[in-house]
């Protein structure tokens, strides 16, 4: 088995990653037949996953905004569809993915969104998972200083997810693939996305000062298990957890800009009965969108999330003792142009280093990887003018590109001589999709 575990670890990786490019947070008709809007309102591509500053109002308002017609049923539905052709390893043709969404307005004050997913994981097996969760209690109409001020609290299970501005990782989901990347990093192993619960208090003053703090636990095993996620990506147990976000966004009407900042600090065991690591991420991200009259848009943003550790123990390892301190870094540059709402390009760069250690990063130390993304795809629905504004379909077509994984561009296992070697561009992978929201 020895000499064939990179192609396995080959196959787990673009696995992973054709996952993450067909998973991100589109729009829900649930909410367009609610507000009486389109899904372009709120979505640059009218399938998202990129907020208009509209969108931003609408999640910072808990999801409750309406048209007053009545109460409409909060759910929707999605399915995707995916042919997927990797660099190395078998071309598979599936149905990737089935969603429910239980989404929208409660009351004036309470607002939600739920996603529970059944993915398919092969030769038709099938798992359903709890998968995104975004619970608010709002106060809005307030007034402070004389200043708009909306007043909220949010329970979640991904920090960052509740994000307005939609691109920190676990918003946007996009983050590198990483060997040991931030814990902000939905892409990371043993990530907090969707395994932790908590949230926290926010706030939006005068329309362009928004502010958060909360603090997140672990769900225990027991539940994880419950909720279809396998106990392999535990993120471990968390304590003494803060959570920190703070922005500045300016909406221009046909521009929009935003300055952030966000933070996280806990101590993480890892498994669960190991000493403690301490863990601090701090990053900041800037984002600029160009909305003119809707039919160019440009939107670019980029997040740069530094995370330090001080570990609790520092093993031996193959002979080699562990370096009791190290940090990881990751950045996100992407750009979107989009025609129309309907056609768009969104090329995005991914990058994940971090600190050399021999012990922990086998074989070569180093835990950095490098890699592109590329996405062509039309959206036909979702605009006041096309057949519908309530429902949506989406044809995409995505490129992994790697240039640099294990730190090295050849042989980023470290096969022995006379083994198959595997080089970075052997990752690479090409997706073409088909997602359906009704």
């Amino acid at each position: 088995m020895t000499r064939y575990w990179p192609l396995v670890a080959c196959y787990v990786v673009v696995v992973v990653l054709s996952l993450l490019a067909s998973n991100g947070v589109h729009a829900v008709p649930a909410y367009a037949r609610q507000t009486g809007s389109a899904c372009a309102d709120c979505h640059a591509g009218a399938y998202g996953p990129a907020l208009t500053p509209y969108g931003m109002r609408f999640k910072l308002g808990g999801y409750t905004d309406t048209d007053g017609q009545g109460i409409k049923i909060p759910v929707a539905a999605q399915l995707i569809g995916s042919h997927n052709v990797p660099e190395t390893g078998q071309h598979t043709t599936q149905l990737t993915e089935a969603d429910i969404y239980l989404a929208g307005r409660i009351s004036d004050h309470l607002g939600g969104f739920v996603k529970v997913e059944t993915d398919n994981n092969g030769k038709d097996q099938f798992s359903t998972r709890l998968s995104n969760l975004d619970l608010r209690f709002v106060a809005k109409d307030l007034k402070i200083a004389g200043k708009d001020t909306i007043v909220g609290v949010s329970v979640n299970n991904s920090p960052g997810f509740d994000d307005p501005l939609g691109v920190l990782p676990n918003a946007s989901t996009l983050g590198p693939p990483a060997i040991s990347g931030t814990l902000l990093n939905l892409s990371s192993p043993n990530s907090l996305y969707n395994r932790v619960i908590g949230g926290g208090v926010y706030a939006l003053y005068d329309d362009n000062w928004y502010g958060e703090i909360g603090t997140y636990n672990s769900m225990p095993t027991s539940v994880q298990d419950k909720l279809g996620y396998k106990l392999a990506g535990d993120p471990g147990r968390l304590s003494d957890t803060g959570y920190f976000r703070f922005a500045y966004m300016k909406d221009m009407k046909r521009q929009f800009f935003s300055v952030g900042l966000v933070a996280l600090t806990t101590t993480r065991r890892l498994p669960r009965n190991a000493p403690g690591d301490d863990i601090t991420d701090l990053g900041y991200d800037l984002t600029y969108q160009f909305l003119g009259n809707h039919e160019h848009i440009v939107q670019a943003s980029y997040v740069n999330i530094l995370e330090q550790r001080d570990y609790g123990s520092t093993p031996t390892i193959n002979g080699l003792v562990a370096k009791s301190h190290g940090d990881a870094h990751d950045r996100t540059l992407s750009v979107t142009y989009t025609f129309k709402q309907s056609y768009a390009l969104q090329v995005a760069h991914l990058v994940s280093t971090g600190t050399e250690d021999a012990a922990r990063y086998p074989p070569y130390g180093k835990p950095d990887s490098t890699a592109n993304l590329i996405t062509l795809y039309w959206t036909p629905f979702g605009k006041d003018d096309s057949f519908t504004s309530k429902a949506n379909l989406k044809i995409a077509a995505t490129w992994f590109l790697f240039t640099r994984f294990n730190g090295v561009s050849n042989n980023v296992f470290g096969a022995p001589p006379g083994a198959p070697m595997l080089r970075a561009k052997d990752l690479d992978a090409f997706t073409l999709s088909a997602s359906i929201a009704f």
